[in-house]
């Protein structure tokens, strides 16, 4: 992750709470055999503990001997947690902020405060909230960090109060906002307009509740919109990093998210596909390569011509806009849409339906018949499909079992297609969901067990992703055709010449 950020050139990356646990510790061992280009790694802590003069502190003793330049320390500035939470004097917390900082000061650290709670702070007792961070910037703070800690600051009054400090102090202010009521971005970009000299956040808005600031938001805004440098590395990388941290925290990318979202530059509405296409900026406010990200034409009942124009495009065939292939393909994807179908996001089905129409499907690949079965045994659940398979002159018969009746199936399937086509070996299902679907709203009055649904497949080869959907009252049957058409993409798509792919 570390080694990301400084491709990406972020000037400061905190690194851990060496003091909280073993791994945070280890980090910084490590760290010390790594050469970076661009960042600065800070060790994170907060003021010595009540009672404990700072030498014998072991929170600030680790982070002196993790062996960096620069330390961030967190101190109380709202007084209801100095008296309430820490059960400390007012008086007594300066003394904690001042004896922290100078001791790191003397053992050569560079020290960001984070002023915790400043905002919430301020508006309860103004005077105090200010004399802590005077405190801290007096006893020798490099910068010092104005936090809203609960996320609660709306807009106007986080204005007010950054532009009030900002009159009161010399040294370099920044900002940490939290993103309980949706504002961490704007507060965040507000605090540089009034002349804040540094930005705290999280990749992808990670963090405790609701999150914090997110700098693949904030980061983009500073440099194509207001004119601020604030990474060293190309810009264009934010989308890989944002990528890498939700594979690395094993979490869901959000598809909306601004700027790297899958969906940021995806367009739906014919009007929109129409007007992006030959005026990029009528509907995209910043060009999707300047962040590392693409553009979507996705197909929907609401699509139009160029529509499928683009998207063929996109998959490596050219279609004339007022052929008679444009027109079925748009009426067919109108109509499978009014069937439950959802082609917006799935583009090996288009791909099947191109072939279909273009007379390129793959007549010699017909799957004959399928049966799965599942059967209760001593306690346990066996799943089980057979499937004939012809391939070009041959036919296939296999049999397997899998962990479930959609498992076993496409593992049936699979074996079917391996030995003509091996390098299905590479293929695997990354995702499958189910979804009702209520086709004819107030005239199907399935619900439940027995209604339509749609089943989507997503597949990975490990370099590319595609996805195909199935729809059908019943389950295994629109999953074997989900199935049969992300196979069938997959080996069109390796086997195709370029040549073919000309209308």
């Amino acid at each position: 992750m570390t080694l990301k950020l400084d491709e990406l050139g972020v000037p400061f990356i905190e690194g851990g709470w060496p003091s909280s646990n073993p791994k945070d510790k280890e980090y910084f061992k490590a760290l010390r055999d790594v050469s970076l280009s661009y960042s600065k790694v800070t060790a994170f802590g907060s003021t010595r503990r009540k009672g404990i003069p700072a030498y014998k502190d072991e929170g600030l003793q680790s982070i002196v001997e993790s062996d960096v330049e620069w330390a961030t320390i967190f101190g109380k500035s709202w007084d209801l947690h100095v008296t309430h939470v820490l059960g400390a004097s007012l008086e007594e917390n300066l003394e904690m902020v001042a004896d922290s900082i100078e001791y790191l000061v003397g053992h050569g650290l560079n020290v960001i405060f984070d002023a915790e709670h400043f905002y919430d702070g301020f508006k309860a007792n103004k005077e105090y909230a200010l004399k802590v961070i005077k405190t801290a910037a007096e006893a020798g703070a490099s910068r010092v960090v104005l936090c809203d800690t609960n996320g609660g600051t709306l807009p106007w009054e986080f204005v007010e109060i950054t532009r009030e400090v900002l009159r009161m102090f010399v040294t370099p202010l920044g900002v940490h906002c939290h993103n309980d009521s949706g504002m961490a971005v704007a507060n965040s970009l507000l605090a540089v307009v009034e002349g804040v000299f540094q930005v705290q956040g999280t990749i992808n808005g990670i963090g405790e509740r609701c999150g914090n600031a997110d700098l693949c938001q904030v980061i983009p805004s500073l440099e194509l919109k207001m004119g601020v440098k604030s990474v060293s590395g190309p810009l264009k990388k934010i989308s890989e990093v944002s990528s890498y941290i939700y594979e690395l925290t094993n979490l869901k990318p959000n598809p909306y998210q601004p700027y790297v979202g899958k969906y940021a530059f995806a367009h739906k509405g014919g009007v929109h596909i129409d007007a992006v296409l030959k005026v990029e900026r009528s509907y995209e406010h910043v060009d999707p390569a300047s962040v590392g990200n693409m553009r979507i034409i996705a197909l929907s009942e609401v699509a139009g011509r160029t529509a499928i124009v683009a998207k063929a495009k996109e998959l490596g065939f050219e279609l004339d806009r007022n052929s008679e292939e444009t027109l079925r393909l748009l009426n067919r994807v109108k109509q499978l849409e009014s069937m439950g179908y959802q082609l917006e996001n799935a583009n090996g089905t288009f791909y099947i339906m191109l072939l279909e129409e273009l007379g390129l499907k793959m007549d010699w690949l017909k799957l004959i018949s399928w049966k799965t079965l599942v059967e209760g045994k001593n306690g346990e659940v066996v799943s089980e499909s057979t499937v004939r398979v012809k391939v070009g002159d041959r036919v296939f018969h296999e049999i397997s079992e899998g962990d479930g009746p959609v498992h076993a199936q496409d593992m049936a399937i699979r074996k079917a297609l391996v030995e003509s086509y091996p390098e299905i070996e590479k293929v695997r299902l990354i995702n499958y969901k189910v979804t009702t679907v209520d086709v004819h709203p107030g005239i199907d009055d399935k619900t439940g067990t027995g209604a339509t649904v749609r089943v989507f497949i997503e597949f990975s080869d490990g370099q590319e992703t595609w996805a195909t959907v199935g729809v059908s009252p019943n389950i295994l049957k629109a999953t074997k055709e989900a199935l049969l058409d992300g196979y069938s993409y997959y080996i069109h798509r390796t086997r195709l010449s370029h040549s073919q792919r000309r209308v």
